[in-house]
């Protein structure tokens, strides 16, 4: 993740990419993210998170983010993507039951009377619950005391404007330029 802070505290905006790359690798969504930028103004007080997602949030089936292959009593499944081996783990045990999924190790799964094509085909996460996601570790990065908010999100940008006090057009319009510039849509 390719972090870029303007703002006129170099010390500060050291500390805060620091403490931005923590929280989002705290979160697991590091991984998720390819470039940030964050504009940091307390005296006006104004900010300005734009981030740029390494692909567009799209659901997700077991098959995206693990191995599947047919077993003489069902399907094994070797998961590939950590950060979603509870959500396979739960949408197995809703589908089979529990005494049909074996966990062999964290990431290895037996699944009795399973088919490889039902597997492939069960989504177990939705785009828009990696955005909303991404958008609750985004808030939590922010700077304590911000009231107001403007989310601008077009494909893969997220931007937030954000500021203690009433939230100005001037300062909807330089985060709407900070989302252009980073690839997002005019029309947001």
């Amino acid at each position: 993740m390719d972090i870029e802070i303007i703002g006129e505290d170099q010390y500060g905006s050291e500390a805060y990419a620091k403490l931005f790359d923590d929280i989002m690798s705290d979160l697991d969504k590091a991984v998720l993210i390819d470039r940030v930028q964050l504009t940091l103004e307390p005296a006006t007080p104004l900010f300005i998170f734009s981030i740029v997602l390494r692909a567009e949030p799209a659901p997700k089936s077991i098959a995206d983010v693990s191995n599947i292959r047919t077993d003489p009593n069902g399907v094994h499944v070797t998961i590939t993507q950590e950060r979603y081996a509870p959500e396979i783990l739960r949408s197995l045990w809703n589908r089979y039951g529990r005494k049909a999924v074996y966990q062999q190790t964290r990431f290895d799964l037996d699944v009795e009377g399973a088919k490889e094509s039902e597997l492939n085909e069960m989504i177990i996460s939705s785009g828009e619950d990696d955005r909303r996601e991404i958008m609750a570790a985004i808030w939590r990065a922010m700077p304590e005391g911000i009231k107001n908010r403007k989310t601008l999100i077009s494909g893969n940008v997220i931007t937030v404007v954000a500021t203690e006090e009433i939230l100005q057009p001037e300062m909807i319009e330089r985060g709407r330029k900070v989302h252009v510039s980073m690839g997002g849509s005019e029309d947001v």
